[in-house]
């Protein structure tokens, strides 16, 4: 593993865009395991959730969004505060950018850390980042669930629990049986578990199954058009945790240094899970903060850019 590029930015090559329609008015908007943004058209005006990095990167979606409808945006979802999903909200001039408490006070705490943090790990995904004008503010926020007609369509936004991050929202069209997991859910790509709840997490995302989608757009990765891609989404990300958990905590419990545990759950994860969008950038995060969990420490330390250089240079070396 010596002589790798720090997280991502070594990752240069552009994504190839796809615009799925999941129903009248339910699209999403992906790019081969990039970050995902959904959309909703109600009656009255469009809901975007998640917003791309920055707000050129915003303009792709604005543009795919004005192929189909010329409704105002009037909300934007942030299902979480991670930089790549929020930094590109000021493109849409949206009425209203909705968020829950805990996504909320994660902004406050450490929404800076977290933007210098991200534009260093993986530069790709901020393209004109000096197009950014500060960190995203959420201007509703909810405790738990909200529920939005716009006009006739019925479209809840849920905190199912805690998981990616302790604000984890999800929009959930009951009707539709149309799910947008935010990266609750990855598909074919690697869960990010930096800030993760790595022991709540299986039952958020039970919580979520319970729901019964059949059709669902994942944080990462191709939209899941039926009922069994939905369970192959999340029952892979489930795989991918449970194991990378178990791993990692029976290395805290023999009393194994950190880099020794990282090599030993690498090698385990690799042949399953190896060839899964970022397996490589999220590896050293995800076994960190699976460690510091399993050692006891409850919330996810905050990832500031020099963390972020010395955990690389402390599990990647010889």
């Amino acid at each position: 593993m010596s002589g790798k590029a720090f997280a991502s930015q070594a990752d240069l090559e552009e994504k190839q865009v796809t615009f799925d329609e999941l129903g009248e008015g339910l699209y999403a908007y992906t790019a081969e395991g990039d970050p995902n943004t959904g959309i909703i058209v109600g009656d009255d005006g469009v809901m975007v959730i998640d917003t791309q990095a920055t707000p050129v990167m915003a303009q792709g979606v604005i543009d795919r969004i004005r192929e189909v409808t010329d409704k105002p945006i009037k909300y934007v979802v942030l299902s979480h505060y991670h930089a790549v999903r929020v930094l590109g909200a000021s493109a849409y001039g949206a009425e209203h950018i909705i968020a829950s408490r805990d996504t909320y006070d994660l902004i406050v705490e450490r929404g800076q850390q977290d933007y210098d943090s991200e534009v260093g790990r993986f530069p790709r995904l901020f393209q004109s980042v000096e197009t950014v004008p500060g960190l995203t503010w959420p201007t509703l926020v909810f405790e738990k669930s909200l529920t939005l007609f716009m006009g006739k369509r019925e479209v809840q936004i849920l905190q199912l629990g805690r998981g990616h991050t302790k604000g984890d929202t999800v929009v959930w069209l009951p009707k539709e049986k149309v799910m947008f997991a935010g990266d609750l859910v990855e598909y074919g790509a690697t869960p990010y578990t930096g800030d993760a709840y790595l022991q709540d997490w299986p039952q958020t995302l039970a919580n979520l199954r319970a729901l019964g989608p059949e059709k669902l757009v994942p944080g990462r990765g191709a939209a899941l058009k039926t009922a069994k891609e939905c369970e192959d989404g999340i029952a892979g990300t489930q795989a991918f945790l449970t194991q990378m958990y178990q791993s990692v905590a029976q290395g805290v419990a023999d009393g194994q240094e950190l880099k020794d545990i990282y090599r030993e759950t690498f090698a385990k994860l690799e042949p399953d899970f190896g060839k899964w969008v970022i397996f490589e950038h999220c590896m050293p995060f995800d076994v960190t903060r699976a460690y510091d969990e399993a050692s006891g420490i409850k919330d996810p330390r905050i990832w500031t850019a020099e963390r972020d250089q010395e955990m690389w240079r402390a599990l990647e070396q010889d």
